[in-house]
């Protein structure tokens, strides 16, 4: 019988390689774990958990404006940016520090550094070489930046989190998750931001109602949003940087953002020389087992891009584990996977969008809102909410429900559940509303827009 060093070897402690981790160790595994950067990954330290610190912070203009109508005299506010990013890193660093109680707790080895896969079953880091019965690559995804001139002088999101200073010009290249949340963000913190995006409409794969309510909205709020417009080149300037566009347009801004994609990261693994099978956008191969084409290596999360949200690398790993270490092995099912873009407004969706639907299914029924939600109601903003449910009509089981509001990724996480559960329009339509709310309005919609 081989003696290994370890059972498995987790490369990454992000939030799908420390689920991995954990779960393994709980199982009597014997465990190492190797990051080069931060426990915790991109959500806990450049993602999700600082990002949506910086989306609670910059609704509060809004909010303030909307308060007078409701009788509140507010002098005018005053942000402080330091203060803020000075609290965001505390809360980061507590993080960090449960992330590494929670690993050590399950007896799991953290190693702090480069790892490198130098066989199907060796792992070398530092000094040191291990032997180890399985090895999971669980490193995530970077920004990338297109290879334009002037490319030297733009930000990729990782740097958002620590600005000494907010430019007064802010230019947004992109047109997804990143690029539209910090558009949000930025312009909510009193930044004259300017979002240029090279195609038709922003947040493509989603809904196209969503998509132009979206972009109507975030107009509304005074953001400049540039669409079939494309940088192809970047100065710098003596009063900050100039992007031109093939258009001919010229942006002048203080810092330039590039959310334009990230690429699995996979650099310093020694991927290239053992053969490990790459899809054409650099990220791993992997079968339903997570498995690469080298039986004793898989690979889950972002790094091998199937579905890339930080629940779906947790809900991997606990697949993983449950296939390599349990007798009941369990799958992740892809389907009806709810997410939200943190975007103002808010914008959540689950299930099929109309025109996923349209192909799926011979007839379909469309059901559609759109009002001032209650809270605008003395503020004189003309901010509108949408709601909207895609119904089969084969089966009258609802198959996409959507929305742009306040709260939608709260509002949706509910509506999730009843989709996965088979809930039919008929289902909705018998469900009492609670009142007065935005929610209510999935349960009220009796007439389609169009079948």
């Amino acid at each position: 019988m081989t003696n290994f060093d370890y059972d498995l070897f987790v490369i990454g402690a992000g939030s799908g390689g420390v689920r991995a981790a954990r779960m393994a160790a709980a199982a009597g595994v014997k465990v190492a774990i190797a990051e080069n950067r931060h426990l915790g990954g991109t959500c806990v330290n450049v993602g999700c958990v600082p990002k949506k610190l910086l989306v609670y912070a910059s609704q509060f203009s809004s909010d303030f404006q909307t308060a007078k109508g409701f009788g509140w005299d507010i002098a005018p506010p005053v942000f402080d940016w330091n203060n803020l990013l000075a609290n965001k890193n505390s809360e980061i660093q507590r993080l960090q520090n449960v992330y590494a109680d929670l690993l050590q707790g399950s007896g799991v080895t953290v190693m702090h550094g480069q790892a490198q896969i130098t066989g199907a079953q060796t792992v070398k880091f530092g000094d040191q070489s291990y032997r180890c019965q399985r090895i999971l690559i669980a490193t995530g995804s970077r920004s990338s930046v297109p290879d334009i001139p002037g490319k030297e002088f733009v930000a990729t999101s990782d740097a958002m989190f620590a600005l000494q200073s907010l430019p007064q010009r802010l230019l947004i290249v992109g047109g997804g998750y990143i690029a539209v949340e910090f558009a949000g963000i930025m312009q909510g913190l009193g930044v004259e931001t300017t979002l240029c995006y090279r195609g038709e409409k922003l947040l493509r794969g989603f809904d196209d109602d969503l998509r132009d309510f979206a972009t109507q909205e975030m107009r509304k709020k005074g953001l400049d949003i540039h669409l079939n417009s494309q940088i192809i080149q970047i100065e710098k300037t003596a009063q900050g940087y100039t992007a031109l566009t093939d258009k001919n347009e010229r942006f002048e801004a203080d810092l330039i953002l590039y959310a334009t994609g990230r690429h699995a990261n996979i650099e310093g693994l020694g991927i290239d020389a053992l053969g490990i099978a790459l899809h054409s956008n650099g990220s791993i191969k992997i079968d339903q087992h997570y498995q690469t084409n080298i039986e004793s290596i898989y690979a889950l999360g972002d790094v091998a891009n199937r579905f890339n949200l930080t629940p779906v690398a947790t809900a991997e790993a606990m697949a993983f584990v449950s296939q390599c270490y349990s007798d009941t092995p369990k799958t992740v099912d892809y389907e009806n996977i709810p997410t939200a873009v943190f975007s103002q407004p808010n914008i959540a969706t689950v299930g099929l969008s109309e025109s996923e639907a349209r192909k799926r299914f011979q007839q379909i029924a469309v059901y559609q809102s759109v009002f001032t939600s209650m809270k605008y109601a003395f503020s004189g903003s003309d901010e509108k909410t949408l709601l909207k449910l895609v119904v089969n009509q084969e089966n009258d089981r609802v198959v996409g429900a959507h929305m742009v509001g306040n709260d939608a990724g709260e509002i949706i996480q509910g509506m999730a559940i009843a989709i996965r559960a088979g809930a039919t329009k008929a289902v909705f339509d018998s469900t009492i509303g609670i009142h007065p709310t935005i929610a209510e309005e999935f349960v009220t919609m009796r007439t389609p827009i169009r079948s």
